[in-house]
């Protein structure tokens, strides 16, 4: 097993249409209003930025990401991604009932020398981490949508 790496997988309930959480997501730059983790989104062109994220744990992560895919038919939105983190990440968003379902897939390798350094013991804290800045961006996007 390579304990650098690590896939996660998250569903957001959002009492949104799927256009309103799909519009929301595929603009980066406004993520760090309702997302606080999501420190920093610096666009280097137009499907190109460097972002800054940082959870419950004290140290930043950051990098490159590019879009791959923008698929507003299919709802799907894709990033790949390099610099402490190398991989992919992607968004697809489907009706729910009166609202949506956001599910949300990352496949990264974790380059970020602490990190790789603690990549034994620290795993699970390291998903926990990840689990509660996703918990976190769920309640957030689900306030944003609200008040637009």
């Amino acid at each position: 097993m390579d304990w650098t790496r690590y896939r996660f997988r998250s569903r957001w309930t959002l009492p949104a249409s799927p256009v309103a959480v799909y519009t929301a997501l595929e603009r980066a730059e406004d993520y760090p209003r309702w997302w606080r983790q999501v420190r920093e989104v610096n666009r280097i062109d137009a499907t190109t930025g460097v972002i800054r994220i940082r959870s419950f744990l004290p140290y930043d992560l950051t990098f490159t990401a590019r879009e791959v895919r923008r698929d507003p038919a299919a709802g799907i939105l894709e990033i790949a991604m390099s610099g402490d983190l190398d991989g992919w990440a992607r968004w697809t968003v489907t009706a729910d009932g009166t609202g949506s379902l956001a599910r949300y897939e990352q496949l990264v390798e974790v380059n970020k020398p602490l990190l790789r350094r603690f990549a034994v013991p620290g795993r699970p804290v390291f998903r926990a981490n990840h689990w509660l800045m996703m918990r976190s961006g769920r309640r957030g996007l689900a306030g944003h949508l609200e008040a637009v």
